[in-house]
């Protein structure tokens, strides 16, 4: 993980837009959420964004992260670790009890988060077919379900 990533609060429009469709394809998804979230960045010395995390309360101290990015030149060294390490300590700090997300049902992702202790609490039938205008493949997979996935804080 390169040493120099500093976090930091930002609003939603100093979050470049092509970081958060790496995680997320659709840019009227991420647009549904960003309203009244949470924002945090992890930046170089240098103050390029290398990672980006959005995080927002839901009700009855839950939060719900909708989306956590790494550019892909940063991607594989930890920073997506580091981020999300961090986002919990800053919503555990907003007095959340608890932090939700949802996920394909498969890949790279899910175990991501299963590292990190979430757990899965709901499937979603057919989230990304209703969801989303274009399929979404990971290793030749078409994602169809969502895992809903938890952690307490």
């Amino acid at each position: 993980m390169p040493s120099n990533m500093t976090f930091s609060e930002v609003t939603p429009q100093h979050i470049p837009a092509s970081l958060l469709l790496e995680a997320d394809p659709s840019a009227s998804s991420i647009a549904s959420y960003l309203l009244d979230s949470w924002c945090v960045v992890a930046t170089s010395d240098e103050n390029n964004v290398m990672a980006a995390c959005v995080v927002k309360p839901i009700g009855n101290n839950r939060a719900e992260l909708f989306n956590i990015a790494v550019s892909p030149e940063f991607q594989g060294k930890g920073c997506g670790t580091q981020l999300l390490r961090y986002m919990i300590q800053f919503v555990r700090g907003k007095d959340m009890k608890r932090l939700e997300l949802g996920t394909g049902t498969f890949g790279y992702q899910l175990t991501f988060y299963q590292r990190m202790g979430f757990r899965v609490f709901d499937v979603v039938t057919d989230h990304f077919l209703d969801n989303y205008d274009e399929p979404i493949w990971e290793n030749g997979v078409q994602h169809k379900d969502m895992l809903r996935l938890y952690l307490d804080l």
